[in-house]
């Protein structure tokens, strides 16, 4: 039985692959983490929020 070696990968396919490495860093990094991090913020201020300025009726009581 005889072993064959593996062929070369073509430079053209490590360039696609950076590319795609490349871009899904920048959609991760660029996108997503700031949107997550508004949304945590958002939600922290809510949280955090005096609550007669979230609850109108309180007054009415």
């Amino acid at each position: 039985m005889k072993v064959h070696q593996k062929p070369r990968i073509r430079f053209y396919h490590w360039l696609f692959w950076m590319f795609l490495l490349l871009l899904g860093l920048i959609v991760f990094y660029g996108l997503f983490a700031p949107a997550w991090l508004f949304a945590r913020l958002v939600a922290w201020l809510t949280d955090h929020a005096p609550r007669r300025a979230r609850d109108p009726l309180a007054d009415a009581s």
